[in-house]
């Protein structure tokens, strides 16, 4: 959401600059457990995001806090992943160890690039003789400048095919990193930003908080059409700035589409309804901003309301409409 790798997400920066002067408060949550919180704020800077430890929460720290409250003071747990995980474990007075062979009674799995086989071998040793496993993340994918890479939950499930078990997740969708998130900034109403729906958004509507989609990271206008109903975001922006943007949302149109044969919605000129597939029509202005992802809001809404799932095409009764569709990745029924 803010960056991919080490590269800054555009537009980003200069929305929580603004969200900021507005007088919001934020917590910038992250399931990525290779970094500790002062070098996510490090990296952060880089990209034009100035931060405080204080407002950064990591999985690690998530799974940290998570296993500190269940085993007794410096019980060993096997660790793999990174040292900024291990100097979690340390933190909350938990002993980290790297091999099955030290009989830890815990077993902390969390992403770093540097974890491999023999790795995932401990792991595995130490999870078939009872230790008790947590997952720092469950994401199968990471975002990149290249494109999603495998994330925390691939290599999770390398272990759970070994040992014919799954572990306990601590970071995002489960509710407590977001009630985390909520307690470090104060808030008594939040708004949880994010690019993924089966964490962020997943998490947010777990906790009963609004939430708000960008479309700058590996969610697609398909998956979002086909998203199940505990997955769909309260608001759609294409990028950061429509944090503060005026929410849009579709209205039935007056009059209803004649020719939809179930719920239709209109938006920004487009209107969006739901028969026995998705139908998109009209032709707003090409230059208006945000053209496209009103027609991805009336799209989500038609197909919400019948149970419609999108992902497969979407019949343009327009050109204009073909166009947008086009844009979206949704190829025309």
């Amino acid at each position: 959401m803010l960056y991919a790798g080490t590269a800054p997400i555009e537009h980003a920066a200069e929305a929580v600059a603004a969200a900021r002067a507005h007088g919001l408060r934020p917590v910038f949550v992250t399931n990525n457990a290779s970094r500790t919180a002062p070098e996510v704020v490090d990296l952060l800077g880089r990209v034009g995001v100035p931060a405080q430890p204080a407002e950064v929460a990591t999985s690690a720290q998530a799974a940290a806090h998570l296993l500190a409250g269940r085993l007794p003071a410096a019980a060993r747990v096997l660790v793999c992943g990174s040292d900024a995980l291990r100097g979690e474990i340390r933190a909350v007075g938990l002993t980290p160890v790297g091999t099955a062979g030290e009989d830890p009674i815990a077993v902390v799995q969390g992403y770093d690039a540097g974890v491999g086989w023999r790795e995932l071998a401990e792991a595995t040793v130490a999870v078939r003789r009872g230790a008790w496993w947590v997952a720092t993340n469950a994401d199968l994918t990471l975002p990149s400048p290249r494109g999603p890479l495998p994330g925390n939950g691939a290599l999770v499930q390398v272990v759970a095919v070994a040992s014919g078990r799954y572990p306990v997740v601590a970071g995002k969708p489960e509710p407590t990193m977001h009630r985390e998130a909520m307690a470090r900034a104060g808030a008594g109403r939040a708004l949880v930003v994010g690019d993924r729906l089966d964490t962020d958004i997943l998490g947010a509507n777990r906790v009963g908080c609004d939430s708000l989609l960008v479309l700058t990271g590996v969610t697609t206008p398909a998956e979002l059409l086909a998203a199940p109903a505990e997955q769909r975001p309260t608001h759609i922006a294409a990028d950061l700035r429509g944090l503060l943007a005026p929410p849009r949302r579709p209205r039935p149109p007056q009059p209803p589409a004649a020719d939809s044969g179930g719920p239709s919605f209109a938006l920004g000129g487009w209107v969006a309804a739901a028969g026995s597939s998705l139908h998109l029509a009209g032709d707003p202005d090409g230059a208006c901003v945000g053209a496209d992802v009103d027609a991805l809001r009336a799209l989500c809404a038609a197909a919400w309301s019948a149970g419609v799932d999108g992902a497969g095409g979407v019949a343009a009764g327009t050109p204009a409409a073909a166009a947008a569709l086009d844009r979206l990745l949704l190829a025309s029924a």
